[in-house]
Protein backbone atom coordinates (compact mmCIF):
# COMPACT_ATOMS: atom_id res chain seq x y z
CA UNK A 1 0.00 0.00 0.00
CA UNK A 2 2.62 2.73 0.60
CA UNK A 3 4.46 1.99 -2.61
CA UNK A 4 0.73 2.28 -4.21
CA UNK A 5 0.54 5.74 -2.49
CA UNK A 6 4.16 6.82 -2.88
CA UNK A 7 3.81 6.13 -6.99
CA UNK A 8 0.23 8.05 -7.07
CA UNK A 9 2.19 10.80 -5.62
CA UNK A 10 5.40 10.60 -8.27
CA UNK A 11 2.72 10.66 -11.02
CA UNK A 12 0.58 13.71 -9.89
CA UNK A 13 3.38 15.64 -8.53
CA UNK A 14 1.77 18.91 -9.22
CA UNK A 15 -1.74 18.35 -7.72
CA UNK A 16 0.77 16.46 -4.49
CA UNK A 17 2.56 19.61 -4.19
CA UNK A 18 -0.54 21.91 -3.97
CA UNK A 19 -1.90 19.87 -1.34
CA UNK A 20 1.18 20.26 0.54
CA UNK A 21 1.26 24.07 0.26
CA UNK A 22 -2.24 24.08 1.51
CA UNK A 23 -1.42 22.14 4.45
CA UNK A 24 1.66 23.74 4.91
CA UNK A 25 -0.45 27.43 5.05
CA UNK A 26 -3.04 25.72 7.36
CA UNK A 27 -0.21 24.09 9.81
CA UNK A 28 1.63 27.95 9.70
CA UNK A 29 -1.51 29.35 10.71
CA UNK A 30 -2.59 27.12 13.52
CA UNK A 31 1.04 27.15 15.25
CA UNK A 32 1.07 31.29 14.83
CA UNK A 33 -2.25 31.70 16.57
CA UNK A 34 -1.53 28.75 19.17
CA UNK A 35 1.87 30.37 19.85
CA UNK A 36 0.18 33.82 20.78
CA UNK A 37 -2.64 32.10 22.97
CA UNK A 38 0.54 30.48 24.28
CA UNK A 39 2.36 33.40 25.42
CA UNK A 40 -0.21 34.91 27.23
CA UNK A 41 -0.89 32.26 29.00
CA UNK A 42 2.32 31.47 30.26
CA UNK A 43 3.23 35.28 30.72
CA UNK A 44 4.05 35.84 34.61
CA UNK A 45 0.79 38.11 36.18
CA UNK A 46 2.36 41.29 36.36
CA UNK A 47 3.29 40.99 32.27
CA UNK A 48 -0.27 39.44 31.66
CA UNK A 49 -2.26 41.77 33.34
CA UNK A 50 -0.49 44.84 31.74
CA UNK A 51 -2.46 47.31 29.89
CA UNK A 52 -2.38 47.74 26.16
CA UNK A 53 -3.78 49.55 23.00
CA UNK A 54 -6.46 47.20 22.36
CA UNK A 55 -8.55 44.38 23.06
CA UNK A 56 -5.46 42.74 23.92
CA UNK A 57 -3.14 39.21 22.38
CA UNK A 58 -5.37 36.43 23.57
CA UNK A 59 -8.61 38.18 21.74
CA UNK A 60 -6.58 39.48 18.53
CA UNK A 61 -5.97 35.73 18.63
CA UNK A 62 -9.39 34.11 18.90
CA UNK A 63 -10.98 36.91 16.41
CA UNK A 64 -8.34 37.02 13.99
CA UNK A 65 -7.07 33.32 13.88
CA UNK A 66 -10.90 31.77 13.72
CA UNK A 67 -11.23 33.42 10.18
CA UNK A 68 -7.38 33.14 9.21
CA UNK A 69 -7.69 29.25 10.40
CA UNK A 70 -10.94 28.69 8.93
CA UNK A 71 -9.86 30.12 5.14
CA UNK A 72 -6.86 28.05 5.61
CA UNK A 73 -8.81 24.69 5.94
CA UNK A 74 -11.32 25.45 3.76
CA UNK A 75 -7.84 25.70 1.27
CA UNK A 76 -6.61 22.28 2.64
CA UNK A 77 -10.12 20.81 2.14
CA UNK A 78 -10.74 21.77 -1.60
CA UNK A 79 -6.88 21.05 -2.40
CA UNK A 80 -7.54 17.42 -0.86
CA UNK A 81 -10.86 17.26 -2.87
CA UNK A 82 -9.58 17.93 -5.93
CA UNK A 83 -6.55 15.96 -5.62
CA UNK A 84 -8.19 12.67 -5.31
CA UNK A 85 -11.33 13.54 -7.61
CA UNK A 86 -7.90 13.32 -9.74
CA UNK A 87 -7.42 9.96 -8.93
CA UNK A 88 -10.90 8.47 -9.30
CA UNK A 89 -10.41 6.47 -11.88
CA UNK A 90 -6.97 5.07 -10.80
CA UNK A 91 -8.16 4.01 -7.12
CA UNK A 92 -11.11 2.22 -9.21
CA UNK A 93 -8.89 0.66 -11.38
CA UNK A 94 -7.14 -0.82 -8.06
CA UNK A 95 -10.75 -2.59 -7.28
CA UNK A 96 -11.01 -4.10 -10.44
CA UNK A 97 -7.49 -6.09 -10.13
CA UNK A 98 -9.03 -7.40 -6.43
CA UNK A 99 -8.13 -4.44 -4.08
CA UNK A 100 -11.02 -4.42 -1.41
CA UNK A 101 -12.14 -1.38 -0.39
CA UNK A 102 -10.14 -1.35 2.91
CA UNK A 103 -7.27 -1.62 1.25
CA UNK A 104 -7.81 1.39 -1.12
CA UNK A 105 -9.31 3.46 1.72
CA UNK A 106 -5.48 2.57 2.97
CA UNK A 107 -3.74 4.04 0.24
CA UNK A 108 -5.43 7.07 0.61
CA UNK A 109 -4.72 7.51 4.02
CA UNK A 110 -1.14 6.72 3.48
CA UNK A 111 -1.28 9.71 1.00
CA UNK A 112 -2.63 12.42 2.98
CA UNK A 113 -0.44 11.26 6.15
CA UNK A 114 2.97 11.61 3.93
CA UNK A 115 1.96 14.70 2.88
CA UNK A 116 0.66 16.39 6.00
CA UNK A 117 3.89 14.87 7.17
CA UNK A 118 5.89 16.23 4.83
CA UNK A 119 4.12 19.47 5.52
CA UNK A 120 4.81 19.69 9.17
CA UNK A 121 8.10 20.73 9.88
CA UNK A 122 8.44 23.44 7.22
CA UNK A 123 4.51 24.49 8.21
CA UNK A 124 5.34 24.72 11.98
CA UNK A 125 8.46 26.36 11.99
CA UNK A 126 6.75 29.19 9.22
CA UNK A 127 4.38 29.34 12.12
CA UNK A 128 6.63 29.90 14.83
CA UNK A 129 8.55 32.64 13.10
CA UNK A 130 5.48 34.64 11.84
CA UNK A 131 4.15 34.30 15.62
CA UNK A 132 7.35 36.54 17.09
CA UNK A 133 7.23 38.68 13.88
CA UNK A 134 3.55 39.27 14.65
CA UNK A 135 3.87 39.60 18.68
CA UNK A 136 6.70 42.07 17.51
CA UNK A 137 4.38 43.99 15.49
CA UNK A 138 1.56 44.27 18.06
CA UNK A 139 4.28 45.48 21.01
CA UNK A 140 5.41 48.56 18.72
CA UNK A 141 1.33 49.15 18.43
CA UNK A 142 1.24 48.78 21.72
CA UNK A 143 -1.17 46.52 21.65
CA UNK A 144 0.66 44.06 23.38
CA UNK A 145 2.87 43.89 26.84
CA UNK A 146 6.58 44.20 26.25
CA UNK A 147 7.40 41.40 28.52
CA UNK A 148 5.10 38.98 26.13
CA UNK A 149 7.36 36.31 24.30
CA UNK A 150 6.91 33.22 22.87
CA UNK A 151 7.17 30.15 24.64
CA UNK A 152 8.81 26.89 23.90
CA UNK A 153 6.36 24.63 24.22
CA UNK A 154 5.50 22.05 21.30
CA UNK A 155 1.74 22.19 22.26
CA UNK A 156 1.10 25.00 18.86
CA UNK A 157 2.65 23.08 16.66
CA UNK A 158 1.05 19.12 18.45
CA UNK A 159 -2.26 21.24 17.69
CA UNK A 160 -1.13 22.28 14.21
CA UNK A 161 -0.32 18.90 13.26
CA UNK A 162 -3.53 17.28 14.75
CA UNK A 163 -5.75 19.45 13.62
CA UNK A 164 -4.13 19.11 9.68
CA UNK A 165 -4.33 15.43 10.26
CA UNK A 166 -7.95 14.99 11.71
CA UNK A 167 -9.17 17.35 8.67
CA UNK A 168 -6.91 15.54 6.39
CA UNK A 169 -8.20 11.98 7.27
CA UNK A 170 -12.24 12.90 7.25
CA UNK A 171 -12.07 14.62 4.17
CA UNK A 172 -10.32 11.94 2.33
CA UNK A 173 -12.57 9.54 4.33
CA UNK A 174 -15.66 11.49 2.59
CA UNK A 175 -13.49 11.09 -0.94
CA UNK A 176 -12.69 7.71 -0.93
CA UNK A 177 -16.47 6.46 -0.06
CA UNK A 178 -17.27 7.78 -3.79
CA UNK A 179 -14.44 5.05 -5.04
CA UNK A 180 -15.31 2.08 -2.09
CA UNK A 181 -19.06 2.57 -2.00
CA UNK A 182 -20.32 0.81 -5.32
CA UNK A 183 -18.79 -2.19 -7.01
CA UNK A 184 -15.65 -2.28 -9.22
CA UNK A 185 -17.30 -2.14 -12.73
CA UNK A 186 -19.17 0.73 -11.47
CA UNK A 187 -16.64 3.35 -9.65
CA UNK A 188 -14.74 2.72 -13.34
CA UNK A 189 -17.10 3.30 -15.32
CA UNK A 190 -17.86 6.74 -12.84
CA UNK A 191 -14.46 7.77 -12.71
CA UNK A 192 -14.05 7.56 -17.16
CA UNK A 193 -17.44 9.09 -17.00
CA UNK A 194 -16.17 12.13 -14.91
CA UNK A 195 -12.95 12.12 -16.77
CA UNK A 196 -14.68 12.38 -19.86
CA UNK A 197 -16.95 15.11 -19.09
CA UNK A 198 -20.10 12.57 -20.42
CA UNK A 199 -23.15 12.34 -18.76
CA UNK A 200 -24.31 9.41 -20.12
CA UNK A 201 -23.11 5.51 -20.36
CA UNK A 202 -22.36 3.21 -17.39
CA UNK A 203 -22.08 4.59 -13.73
CA UNK A 204 -23.73 7.94 -14.72
CA UNK A 205 -26.34 6.59 -11.70
CA UNK A 206 -23.94 7.44 -9.47
CA UNK A 207 -22.66 10.53 -10.53
CA UNK A 208 -26.14 11.99 -10.40
CA UNK A 209 -26.62 10.25 -6.88
CA UNK A 210 -23.52 12.04 -5.76
CA UNK A 211 -24.31 15.41 -7.62
CA UNK A 212 -27.56 15.39 -6.22
CA UNK A 213 -26.37 14.92 -2.54
CA UNK A 214 -23.39 17.69 -3.44
CA UNK A 215 -26.58 19.97 -4.38
CA UNK A 216 -28.98 19.30 -1.54
CA UNK A 217 -25.84 19.81 1.02
CA UNK A 218 -24.70 22.70 -0.89
CA UNK A 219 -28.41 24.73 -0.44
CA UNK A 220 -28.40 23.65 3.03
CA UNK A 221 -24.79 25.07 3.40
CA UNK A 222 -26.24 28.59 1.64
CA UNK A 223 -29.18 28.62 3.86
CA UNK A 224 -26.69 28.51 6.94
CA UNK A 225 -24.33 31.64 4.80
CA UNK A 226 -28.25 33.23 4.47
CA UNK A 227 -28.57 32.83 7.94
CA UNK A 228 -25.38 34.33 8.88
CA UNK A 229 -25.82 37.12 6.99
CA UNK A 230 -29.05 37.95 7.79
CA UNK A 231 -27.60 37.82 11.48
CA UNK A 232 -25.00 40.49 10.46
CA UNK A 233 -27.75 42.52 9.04
CA UNK A 234 -29.60 43.04 12.52
CA UNK A 235 -26.88 43.86 14.78
CA UNK A 236 -26.94 47.13 16.21
CA UNK A 237 -25.08 50.06 14.90
CA UNK A 238 -22.88 50.26 17.84
CA UNK A 239 -21.65 46.75 17.48
CA UNK A 240 -19.49 47.25 14.47
CA UNK A 241 -17.13 44.36 14.96
CA UNK A 242 -19.28 41.75 15.96
CA UNK A 243 -21.28 42.77 12.48
CA UNK A 244 -18.16 42.72 10.54
CA UNK A 245 -17.30 38.75 11.72
CA UNK A 246 -20.64 37.75 11.37
CA UNK A 247 -20.72 38.84 7.45
CA UNK A 248 -17.22 37.67 7.00
CA UNK A 249 -18.70 34.63 8.22
CA UNK A 250 -20.97 34.54 6.07
CA UNK A 251 -18.84 35.45 2.93
CA UNK A 252 -16.81 32.19 3.79
CA UNK A 253 -20.07 29.62 4.79
CA UNK A 254 -21.33 31.50 1.15
CA UNK A 255 -18.14 30.66 -0.62
CA UNK A 256 -18.24 26.96 0.50
CA UNK A 257 -22.03 26.64 -0.64
CA UNK A 258 -20.39 27.80 -3.48
CA UNK A 259 -17.85 24.93 -3.82
CA UNK A 260 -20.67 22.27 -3.55
CA UNK A 261 -22.74 23.91 -5.79
CA UNK A 262 -19.84 25.28 -7.87
CA UNK A 263 -20.42 22.98 -11.09
CA UNK A 264 -24.53 23.93 -11.42
CA UNK A 265 -23.70 27.72 -10.88
CA UNK A 266 -20.11 27.87 -12.79
CA UNK A 267 -21.41 26.13 -16.39
CA UNK A 268 -24.80 28.35 -16.01
CA UNK A 269 -22.24 30.83 -16.19
CA UNK A 270 -20.56 29.90 -18.78
CA UNK A 271 -23.40 29.27 -20.76
CA UNK A 272 -24.13 33.00 -20.66
CA UNK A 273 -20.96 34.24 -21.01
CA UNK A 274 -20.06 31.96 -23.68
CA UNK A 275 -22.34 32.94 -26.28
CA UNK A 276 -20.71 36.62 -27.03
CA UNK A 277 -17.86 34.79 -26.60
CA UNK A 278 -18.32 32.72 -29.51
CA UNK A 279 -19.54 35.02 -31.65
CA UNK A 280 -15.74 37.34 -30.66
CA UNK A 281 -13.85 34.86 -31.47
CA UNK A 282 -15.46 31.94 -33.43
CA UNK A 283 -13.38 28.41 -33.67
CA UNK A 284 -11.18 29.44 -30.46
CA UNK A 285 -14.14 30.58 -28.63
CA UNK A 286 -16.67 28.01 -29.87
CA UNK A 287 -14.11 25.06 -28.53
CA UNK A 288 -13.28 26.82 -25.53
CA UNK A 289 -17.10 27.44 -24.22
CA UNK A 290 -17.27 23.27 -25.17
CA UNK A 291 -14.79 22.28 -23.23
CA UNK A 292 -15.99 24.82 -19.89
CA UNK A 293 -19.31 23.43 -19.96
CA UNK A 294 -18.58 20.14 -21.01
CA UNK A 295 -16.38 19.52 -17.97
CA UNK A 296 -18.12 21.33 -15.23
CA UNK A 297 -16.30 19.69 -12.09
CA UNK A 298 -13.23 20.70 -13.52
CA UNK A 299 -14.28 24.48 -14.29
CA UNK A 300 -16.11 24.69 -10.62
CA UNK A 301 -12.62 23.45 -9.20
CA UNK A 302 -10.79 26.31 -11.07
CA UNK A 303 -13.49 28.85 -10.53
CA UNK A 304 -13.73 28.44 -6.83
CA UNK A 305 -10.21 29.75 -6.01
CA UNK A 306 -10.35 32.92 -8.24
CA UNK A 307 -13.77 33.25 -5.99
CA UNK A 308 -12.16 32.57 -2.86
CA UNK A 309 -9.80 35.27 -3.73
CA UNK A 310 -11.96 38.07 -5.18
CA UNK A 311 -14.49 37.18 -2.64
CA UNK A 312 -13.08 37.33 0.47
CA UNK A 313 -10.65 40.46 -1.18
CA UNK A 314 -13.68 42.20 -1.85
CA UNK A 315 -15.58 41.91 1.58
CA UNK A 316 -12.50 43.06 3.73
CA UNK A 317 -12.48 46.27 1.09
CA UNK A 318 -15.21 47.24 1.02
CA UNK A 319 -16.16 46.23 4.94
CA UNK A 320 -13.24 48.35 5.97
CA UNK A 321 -14.05 51.51 3.41
CA UNK A 322 -18.08 51.28 4.97
CA UNK A 323 -16.75 51.34 8.52
CA UNK A 324 -14.58 54.17 8.08
CA UNK A 325 -17.66 56.06 6.11
CA UNK A 326 -19.19 55.21 9.56
CA UNK A 327 -16.57 56.58 11.73
CA UNK A 328 -15.73 59.71 9.90
CA UNK A 329 -19.73 60.07 9.72
CA UNK A 330 -20.56 59.47 13.26
CA UNK A 331 -17.40 61.81 14.66
CA UNK A 332 -15.60 59.16 16.44
CA UNK A 333 -12.38 59.69 17.91
CA UNK A 334 -9.57 58.05 15.61
CA UNK A 335 -7.35 57.20 18.63
CA UNK A 336 -4.42 55.02 18.57
CA UNK A 337 -6.83 51.83 18.96
CA UNK A 338 -8.67 52.75 15.83
CA UNK A 339 -5.16 52.71 13.12
CA UNK A 340 -4.44 49.36 15.30
CA UNK A 341 -7.98 48.08 14.43
CA UNK A 342 -6.95 49.19 10.68
CA UNK A 343 -3.57 47.67 10.66
CA UNK A 344 -5.34 44.41 12.21
CA UNK A 345 -7.37 44.59 9.07
CA UNK A 346 -4.98 45.10 6.91
CA UNK A 347 -3.12 42.53 8.26
CA UNK A 348 -5.96 40.06 8.33
CA UNK A 349 -6.37 40.96 4.56
CA UNK A 350 -2.94 40.37 3.53
CA UNK A 351 -3.41 36.50 5.33
CA UNK A 352 -6.55 35.88 3.43
CA UNK A 353 -5.07 36.59 0.19
CA UNK A 354 -2.20 34.84 0.47
CA UNK A 355 -4.35 31.58 1.36
CA UNK A 356 -6.45 32.53 -1.72
CA UNK A 357 -3.43 32.94 -4.12
CA UNK A 358 -2.17 29.65 -3.16
CA UNK A 359 -5.27 28.34 -4.09
CA UNK A 360 -6.05 29.44 -7.30
CA UNK A 361 -2.42 28.76 -8.13
CA UNK A 362 -1.95 25.29 -6.94
CA UNK A 363 -5.55 24.40 -8.46
CA UNK A 364 -5.01 25.87 -11.84
CA UNK A 365 -1.77 24.82 -12.57
CA UNK A 366 -2.45 21.01 -11.45
CA UNK A 367 -5.84 21.35 -13.38
CA UNK A 368 -4.04 22.00 -16.69
CA UNK A 369 -1.30 19.98 -16.51
CA UNK A 370 -3.33 17.16 -15.84
CA UNK A 371 -5.18 17.74 -19.31
CA UNK A 372 -1.96 16.87 -21.46
CA UNK A 373 -3.43 14.01 -23.43
CA UNK A 374 -6.30 16.00 -24.30
CA UNK A 375 -3.67 18.56 -25.53
CA UNK A 376 -2.19 15.87 -27.83
CA UNK A 377 -5.07 14.25 -28.50
CA UNK A 378 -6.11 17.99 -29.95
CA UNK A 379 -2.71 17.89 -31.48
CA UNK A 380 -3.68 14.46 -33.34
CA UNK A 381 -6.86 15.72 -34.86
CA UNK A 382 -4.91 18.35 -36.54
CA UNK A 383 -4.86 21.57 -34.05
CA UNK A 384 -1.66 23.72 -34.05
CA UNK A 385 0.17 24.89 -30.51
CA UNK A 386 -0.58 28.42 -32.10
CA UNK A 387 -4.84 27.06 -31.91
CA UNK A 388 -4.38 25.23 -28.76
CA UNK A 389 -2.70 28.62 -27.09
CA UNK A 390 -5.64 30.86 -28.49
CA UNK A 391 -8.12 28.25 -27.09
CA UNK A 392 -6.73 28.50 -23.65
CA UNK A 393 -6.15 32.23 -23.51
CA UNK A 394 -10.13 32.37 -23.93
CA UNK A 395 -10.55 29.40 -21.40
CA UNK A 396 -8.32 31.83 -19.11
CA UNK A 397 -10.45 34.89 -19.79
CA UNK A 398 -14.07 32.85 -18.79
CA UNK A 399 -12.23 31.17 -15.96
CA UNK A 400 -11.29 34.46 -14.74
CA UNK A 401 -14.68 36.22 -15.47
CA UNK A 402 -17.33 33.43 -14.07
CA UNK A 403 -14.53 33.49 -10.56
CA UNK A 404 -15.02 37.10 -10.66
CA UNK A 405 -18.52 37.36 -11.35
CA UNK A 406 -19.33 34.75 -8.38
CA UNK A 407 -16.51 36.02 -6.08
CA UNK A 408 -18.01 39.78 -6.99
CA UNK A 409 -21.30 38.06 -5.57
CA UNK A 410 -20.27 36.77 -2.53
CA UNK A 411 -18.68 39.96 -1.60
CA UNK A 412 -21.52 42.12 -2.44
CA UNK A 413 -24.03 39.70 -0.20
CA UNK A 414 -21.65 40.05 3.18
CA UNK A 415 -21.08 43.61 2.87
CA UNK A 416 -24.68 44.88 1.86
CA UNK A 417 -25.24 42.86 5.06
CA UNK A 418 -22.90 44.58 6.98
CA UNK A 419 -23.64 47.93 5.26
CA UNK A 420 -27.43 47.62 6.28
CA UNK A 421 -26.35 46.83 10.31
CA UNK A 422 -24.04 50.10 10.18
CA UNK A 423 -25.97 52.52 7.78
CA UNK A 424 -29.23 51.40 7.48
CA UNK A 425 -28.17 50.94 3.64
CA UNK A 426 -27.78 47.74 2.12
CA UNK A 427 -25.51 49.66 -0.45
CA UNK A 428 -21.93 49.98 0.94
CA UNK A 429 -18.95 52.14 0.37
CA UNK A 430 -16.97 50.31 -2.69
CA UNK A 431 -13.20 51.47 -2.95
CA UNK A 432 -13.52 51.49 -6.63
CA UNK A 433 -9.62 51.40 -7.40
CA UNK A 434 -8.71 48.77 -4.48
CA UNK A 435 -11.76 46.34 -6.29
CA UNK A 436 -10.09 47.27 -9.28
CA UNK A 437 -6.48 45.66 -7.96
CA UNK A 438 -8.50 42.95 -6.70
CA UNK A 439 -9.61 41.74 -10.23
CA UNK A 440 -6.40 42.60 -11.57
CA UNK A 441 -4.44 40.07 -9.62
CA UNK A 442 -7.10 37.47 -9.96
CA UNK A 443 -6.44 38.00 -13.73
CA UNK A 444 -2.92 38.18 -13.65
CA UNK A 445 -2.78 34.35 -11.31
CA UNK A 446 -5.61 32.84 -13.51
CA UNK A 447 -4.53 33.56 -16.98
CA UNK A 448 -0.69 32.66 -16.76
CA UNK A 449 -1.50 30.07 -14.80
CA UNK A 450 -3.33 28.67 -17.26
CA UNK A 451 -2.47 29.86 -20.36
CA UNK A 452 1.74 29.22 -19.31
CA UNK A 453 1.00 25.57 -17.87
CA UNK A 454 -0.75 24.56 -21.11
CA UNK A 455 2.31 25.69 -23.12
CA UNK A 456 4.02 22.94 -20.99
CA UNK A 457 1.69 20.55 -21.23
CA UNK A 458 1.06 20.98 -24.70
CA UNK A 459 5.11 20.56 -25.50
CA UNK A 460 6.86 17.33 -26.80
CA UNK A 461 5.23 14.79 -28.77
CA UNK A 462 1.70 14.18 -29.04
CA UNK A 463 2.10 10.60 -29.77
CA UNK A 464 4.14 9.87 -26.93
CA UNK A 465 2.00 11.90 -24.63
Amino acid sequence: MLALSVGQIRRRPAAFAGLAAALLLAMATVTLFGSLVAAQVTAPGAVARAPVAGPGVLVIAAAFGEIAVLVALFVVVNALGFTLRQQHRDLALLRTVAATPRQVRRVVRAQVVATVLLAAVPGCAAGLLAARVFLTALQRRGMAAPGLHIPGTPVPMAVALGVALLVGLAASAASAWRVTRPAPAVALAEGTAEGAGTGTGAGTGGLRGAAVLRSVVGVAVLAGGVLLLRLAATRPAGELDKAGQAALLGSLVLLAALALLGPLAARALSAVLGAPVRALVPRAGWLADANLRGYAARLSSAVVPVALLVGLSGTMLIMTSTAERVVRATGAATSVTKASDIWLRQAELGLLVCFAAVSTVNTLVALTADRRREFALLRLVGSTRRQLLRMRSVEAALTTAIGVLLGAAVAAAASGAFSWAVRGSAVPVIPGAQCAWVVLGAALLTVPGIVGTGVWASGGSAVAS
